[in-house]
């Protein structure tokens, strides 16, 4: 059962029956006890195959009711564990709660990629959402395909960067800001006499794939804001190759910490839980994107962005239903609009984070948020 605005169950992805047993198989049984009425079964069954529209249109009218707005939040990957998209559930829901005549349902797609774009066709064809919503950065050229087979369809997606599409809009966090101010704190660490610190001036980065908006945003801001702090820190970036694999990335940060590595960032989905193991076990500093990490490894994990994905979506939500959303348009949005900060009000920070490190970030942070530290975001 899908997720709206009184029951919370989470649907995972289920195979369509095949079209031709689902017909077929009534009419040969129908042609075994019954020969007369085998052509009218026939006729009406094929009628009924070749009007998927309004079938769709029943099953959807009957599902919501009339009047009201329906909402897909279509998760690529699972929900539990992966931060962005927990923020998202929760705003959604929340949102539908406080406002009457809308259903948001929440389809987790799984961690295979390579199904997640039969799967969201699946779920549209199925019929009667408004709108989708989805966060991650392969979903807008998913989204496009599938809007050539349905071009009703509309769709909003964030943490990813597309433009010129009528049926699509993106909101992009500026993560090269995050970036940035994560690689001066893990700079400022990495220098530091901190007692996992070493002398080896580098950092290490896990992702696991590479995309645009890692490659050409996350990974440059993060060395350039280290390197604020000290030009000779070098970067170690290593790539899982999936967004669950703990003992993968595991493995890479234990081997990154004999490589000299002494603080790290991640953007692994699930399989960070590897790299908090690795930095628990041998003894090394992580700092984090999106969300409040601290209490996985107090102590170690000395830094933690935010970004407001759950405010966002709520945002989204009252600008649809107001008719606000610019379809084809996509918005970039960072800690000039308070969508990106960073967490200093926890003892993950304030006790473990000595003094003159913390009176060095946060002058730089009062910088940052005042628009007074240059820099140039780089082209996707």
């Amino acid at each position: 059962m899908g997720y709206n605005n009184t029951a919370k169950s989470e649907e995972k992805g289920q195979p369509w029956p095949s079209l031709s047993s689902a017909i077929f198989f009534p009419i040969i049984v129908i042609m075994r006890t019954n020969v007369k009425i085998a052509p009218l079964f026939v006729a009406c069954m094929l009628l009924f195959a070749l009007l998927p529209g309004c079938r769709r249109g029943d099953a959807a009218a009957a599902r919501r009711g009339d009047g009201a707005v329906s909402v897909l939040v279509f998760i690529p990957g699972v929900v539990a564990g992966s931060p962005t998209y927990e923020m998202m559930v929760e705003g959604a829901l929340e949102f539908a709660r406080e406002t009457e005549g809308l259903e948001v349902r929440v389809f987790e797609a799984g961690h295979n990629q390579a199904m997640w774009e039969e799967q969201l066709m699946a779920m549209v064809a199925e019929g009667g959402y408004d709108l989708v919503l989805s966060s991650n950065p392969a979903l807008p050229e998913i989204a496009a395909s599938v809007g050539r087979v349905f071009p009703s369809q509309k769709f909003v997606i964030t943490d990813a960067h597309y433009s010129g599409n009528p049926q699509i809009m993106t909101y992009m966090f500026n993560q090269f800001e995050q970036a940035l101010f994560l690689g001066y704190l893990a700079g400022l660490v990495s220098t530091s006499n901190m007692p996992h610190a070493n002398s080896a001036r580098r950092i290490g980065f896990i992702a696991a794939q590479e995309f645009p908006l890692l490659t050409r945003h996350m990974v440059p801001g993060f060395i350039e804001g280290a390197r604020r702090v000290d030009p000779s820190i070098e970067l170690d970036f290593r790539v899982i190759g999936n967004w669950f694999d703990a003992g993968a990335a595991s493995e890479l940060a234990q081997g990154m910490i004999n490589a000299g590595v002494d603080v790290f960032t991640s953007i692994a989905g699930g399989a960070t839980q590897g790299l908090i193991h690795a930095i628990r076990d041998r003894g090394a500093y992580a700092v984090f994107f999106n969300t409040n990490e601290y209490d996985q490894a107090p102590g170690l994990v000395v830094g933690s962005g935010i970004v407001r994905q759950r405010e966002l979506t709520k945002e989204i939500l009252a600008n649809f239903l107001e008719g606000n959303i610019q379809f084809g348009t996509a918005r970039t949005i960072g800690a000039g609009e308070g969508y990106i900060d960073f967490i200093f009000d926890d003892p993950g920070f304030r006790d473990h984070v000595p003094a003159d490190i913390q009176e060095r970030f946060e002058a730089f942070m009062y910088d940052f948020r005042a628009g007074h530290v240059e820099f140039t975001v780089p082209p996707l």
